[in-house]
C-alpha cells in the first residue's frame, strides 16, 4: 500500500515527530510510505519537499500573508491560528495522486488550504493533533464548554473580548462549505475524539481513536545514574522533570500553575530539585525555592530516553493536551507522570498506577501528587514498572500500527462507496 503522509514538518514539534514515527513504522512493516513536508529536518529519502524554487518561496510567503490578514481579528485566545486560505495545489501533485491512501497530519502554518484538502481525490485518513480541523482558525478552542465548535460559530457565540473581523467564523463556514465528503478521522486520545464527535462540523464523520506509535525499543528504562552523570545532575536528590513551557504568558502549557506547584513542593519535599528540558538557563531563572537544572534542547530520541530514565517523575502542567509525547515517552522509560485530570491526559496517566492525576487546575494538588509519587521508594519502583508495561501494551507499534492499517482500509472503502 502506498501511503502519503502530508505534514507541515517531519521533526519540528510533537505532531511532526508523531507523523514521522508513523512513517518509519509503516516502512518497517513493508508499506510504501512517503512524507511530503514544507520543513524537512531528517535525511530520510522518502521525506520530500517541493523541488520547485517558486513553490518553496510561496511556502515561505503564505504564512506571512495569512498572518497579516489574521491581525484583522482581535482575540484573547493565545494559541496559533491558521487561515488556510491560500492554495498550495498539493492535492494535484503527482505524489498525492499516486497514493493508495493520503494521511493528513498537522497541516497548519498555511501548508495546505481548506480548498486543497477538499480537492484530494484519494482515500483520506486525517490524524488530528489539535482541534483546528473542526474549529475556526484557532488550533485550540477558547473553551471546552459552550464552545463555538459545538454550535457552528453563529454570530451571537463570539466570546467576550474578541473584536475586529470574526475570522474564526469565516474559516469555519469555509470548511463547512468545502468539506462535504466525510473522511476517516483518527485521534490519538479519547478526549479529542469526543470533541470531534460533538462538533458541528465532524459529528457525522467516522472517527477512530489510535494512539501515536511510540518506539519503545528506544524509549526504554536505562540506568538512572548513567543518565545523571551524562547530564551532570545530582546523584541522589529526587529529580522532577518538565519541558520548557514558553513563558508565563503561555497559559495553555500551564507555566503559571507549574511554578506555583514547585513552590509548594519545595516546602513538602525540601530535598527535591527540578530539571528543565528544551531551554537553556535564562539570565534570570525563576526563584521557586529549589535548585533548577537546565539541560537545553535535545534533538535525538536516545538523549531524551536517557534523561527520562535519569529523573524520578515528570510533570505535565498543561490546561489542555491531546496525547503529549513527553508523557508517553517518560512512562515507556519507566518514569511516572503527574498531570491534571483533564482533556487527553487521562489517556496518558493511569491514576495512582502509572502516576498521579490532580484536580484541574490545582497546583497544590500537583505538588501533593509529586510528593505522593516520591514518598515511598518501593511504590515509586512499582509505578515505574507499571508505566513501562502500560506504554508497551498501548503505544508500541505492534499495538498501534494494525489500527492505522484498519483505518486506511476503511478510508479506501469509504472512498469507493462515494465514487
Amino acid at each position: 500500500m502506498k501511503v502519503v503522509l502530508l505534514s507541515q514538518a517531519d521533526a519540528l514539534g510533537g505532531a511532526a515527530r508523531a507523523a514521522f514515527r508513523l512513517h518509519t513504522q509503516l516502512l518497517k512493516s513493508g508499506e510504501d510510505s512517503w512524507m511530503r513536508v514544507a520543513q524537512r529536518l531528517t535525511d530520510d529519502p522518502k521525506v520530500v519537499i517541493s523541488q520547485s524554487k517558486f513553490s518553496r518561496l510561496t511556502e515561505l510567503l503564505r504564512p506571512r500573508i495569512a498572518g497579516a490578514i489574521m491581525r484583522a481579528q482581535k482575540t484573547k485566545n493565545p494559541v496559533q491560528h491558521s487561515l488556510a486560505c491560500l492554495p498550495s495545489k498539493l492535492s494535484s501533485s503527482p505524489l498525492v495522486k499516486s497514493a493508495d491512501v493520503v494521511n493528513l497530519h498537522w497541516v497548519g502554518h498555511e501548508f495546505m488550504s481548506i480548498g486543497d484538502i477538499a480537492a484530494i481525490d484519494r482515500p483520506v485518513v486525517w490524524t488530528l493533533h489539535d482541534m483546528w480541523a473542526f474549529c475556526g482558525a484557532e488550533h485550540l478552542s477558547d473553551g471546552l464548554t459552550n464552545a463555538r465548535f459545538l454550535t457552528g460559530y453563529d454570530r451571537g457565540s463570539r466570546p467576550s473580548g474578541h473584536d475586529g473581523l470574526d475570522l474564526d467564523r469565516w474559516i469555519f463556514n469555509r470548511k463547512r462549505k468545502a468539506w462535504t465528503r466525510p473522511q476517516v478521522v483518527v485521534t490519538p486520545s479519547r478526549w479529542l475524539a469526543e470533541c470531534a464527535q460533538r462538533s458541528a462540523l465532524m459529528r457525522d464523520w467516522p472517527i477512530r481513536v489510535v494512539p501515536n506509535p511510540l518506539p519503545v525499543d528506544v524509549y526504554r528504562p536505562l540506568d538512572k545514574f548513567t543518565g545523571r552523570r551524562a547530564f551532570r545532575l545530582p546523584a541522589k536528590a529526587p529529580l522532577v522533570l518538565f519541558g520548557a513551557l514558553g513563558g508565563a504568558e503561555n497559559t495553555i502549557k500551564g507555566a503559571d500553575l507549574l511554578w506555583a506547584a514547585l513552590r509548594k513542593l519545595a516546602h513538602l519535599r525540601p530535598d527535591c530539585q527540578a530539571v528543565i528540558v528544551g531551554q537553556s538557563k535564562p539570565a534570570k531563572p525563576p526563584q521557586i525555592g529549589m535548585p533548577l537544572h537546565y539541560v537545553g534542547k535535545l534533538a535525538d530520541d536516545q538523549s531524551l530516553a536517557l534523561l527520562y530514565s535519569a529523573v524520578d517523575v515528570v510533570v505535565i502542567p498543561s490546561r489542555i493536551e491531546n496525547l503529549p509525547q513527553a508523557g508517553t515517552e517518560a512512562q515507556a522509560c519507566g518514569t511516572p507522570v503527574v498531570a491534571f485530570d483533564v482533556a487527553g491526559l487521562p489517556d496518558v496517566v493511569a491514576h495512582q498506577e502509572t502516576g498521579f492525576l490532580a484536580k484541574p487546575y490545582d497546583p497544590i494538588e500537583i505538588a501533593e501528587g509529586v510528593a505522593w509519587v516520591l514518598e515511598d521508594t518501593d511504590r515509586l519502583k512499582l509505578l515505574g514498572e507499571q508505566a513501562r508495561h502500560r506504554a508497551v501494551s498501548l503505544w508500541a507499534p505492534a499495538a498501534t500500527l494494525p489500527l492505522y492499517l484498519e483505518a486506511y482500509e476503511s478510508a479506501q472503502s469509504l472512498y469507493e462507496s462515494g465514487r
